[in-house]
């Protein structure tokens, strides 16, 4: 079966531990939709890729505002208000999954795929340079302890 967003070079925005945590939120946003589209979506376990789609996307808001805090990154808050938005948005659709299983669908799916292409080929793109040239690695010169955690989950 073909993913529903296959992680592709031009979503990687050149930082290991980021690309690394892209990658998650892509395999959830793959499940999500493979669990949907499946003739009797089972409801227990869409809310169970919604919930960890939430908790994974504010710990990946979190570790980025904290970079963009360290770094003093210059266009910190308006990043950070992209990030709120979504993190509402995906909440409002936990929410509402919970009164009408119904609610997750096609077109929500299609709007999880489109922001966070847009978001990473936009937005986030951006902050690649600063944080190069203020000394953050793009890559791991050890595997970090989060970074195998990951891997052992979502490697599946």
């Amino acid at each position: 079966m073909k993913e529903f967003i296959p992680w592709a070079d031009e979503l990687s925005v050149g930082i290991e531990e980021i690309d690394e945590q892209h990658k998650v939120l892509v395999v959830l946003i793959n499940k999500l939709y493979d669990e949907t589209v499946k003739p009797h979506p089972n409801s227990t376990v869409v809310e169970d890729i919604l919930n960890e789609l939430v908790q994974y996307t504010i710990v990946h808001f979190a570790l980025e505002e904290s970079l963009f805090r360290i770094f003093d990154y210059p266009y910190y808050e308006a990043h950070r208000k992209q990030h709120e938005e979504l993190k509402k948005e995906v909440i409002a659709i936990q929410t509402k999954f919970r009164t009408d299983a119904k609610a997750v669908n096609l077109e929500l799916i299609h709007f999880l795929r489109k922001w966070l292409r847009e978001h990473i080929m936009g937005t986030d793109k951006k902050y690649t340079g600063f944080f190069l040239e203020k000394g953050l690695k793009g890559s791991w010169t050890k595997r970090s302890w989060i970074g195998k955690i990951w891997d052992s989950v979502y490697s599946k």
